[in-house]
């Protein structure tokens, strides 16, 4: 299962921008999709993620400001960012949890994306 992410760039303080992920693959079902964040010299951490019934969670430091949605049809997830602050500055992770049909359903997997940076500056 492939991800590929788009919508990252260069956006001032207060600004908003939507990223999106797509997953492609051969035969495959997706539970979770999400996104993380790594920022410089810091760990990569959970922003939201959604599941395929809809439910969500957010970090802290993002809720009121971003909203993770999805579409189950096209196998693609969304972050609206808005009120972006200097600190939301860094590469974000499409992430999934699914699994693939080989000659049956296999395990469950974790799928990344390759990031896209935000950068939030004056």
């Amino acid at each position: 299962v492939q991800l590929v992410e788009s919508g990252g760039g260069l956006v001032q303080p207060g600004g908003s921008l939507r990223l999106s992920c797509a997953a492609s693959g051969s035969i495959f079902t997706i539970n979770v999709m999400g996104w993380y964040r790594q920022a410089p010299g810091k760990e990569r951490e959970l922003v939201a993620d959604i599941t395929t019934n809809g439910n969500t969670n957010y970090a802290d430091s993002v809720k009121g400001r971003f909203t993770v949605s999805r579409d189950n049809a096209k196998n693609t997830v969304y972050l609206q960012m808005n009120s972006l602050k200097f600190e939301d500055t860094a590469v974000y992770y499409c992430y999934a949890e699914g699994k693939r049909w080989t000659t049956g359903w296999g395990p469950l997997e974790d799928y990344w994306g390759k990031g896209t940076l935000v950068t939030v500056s004056s």
